[in-house]
């Protein structure tokens, strides 16, 4: 029994990594269904995932893990944070179907977009 555990719990942390890996991640609940929100996280100089689908109206998170500040700033500033310390969050609802290519203006390298479907 211990071996069937162990073997299912490997395989849903392979599965993890990967959907995480691939910059891609659906914020979608069974049948289609929009969840709450999405997550973004913000850590070593990086928006994890870089990529993300939602549907529209989902509200969007993102959460500063790294030692220094960074921002959330969308290119055609349909939404802008404020600069984000460590464990700060930021959040926007978007409510128009498109793709919102962001970036932190500290470090404007890091990118990142939402594409609302």
């Amino acid at each position: 029994m211990r071996r069937l555990f162990r073997f299912v719990a490997s395989a849903a942390l392979v599965a993890l990594a990967l959907v995480t890996a691939s910059g891609h991640y659906r914020a979608w609940g069974a049948g289609g269904t929009a969840l709450a929100g999405a997550e973004v996280k913000i850590d070593n100089f990086s928006f994890t995932p870089q990529a993300i689908n939602v549907k529209a109206g989902t509200t969007i998170t993102w959460t500063n893990h790294d030692d220094i500040p960074h921002t959330v700033v969308n290119d055609d500033l349909v939404f802008k944070s404020k600069t984000l310390d460590t464990d700060d969050k930021f959040s926007t609802t978007l409510a128009k179907p498109g793709t919102y290519s962001y970036f932190c203006s500290i470090h404007p390298k890091m990118t990142g977009k939402v594409i609302v479907e």
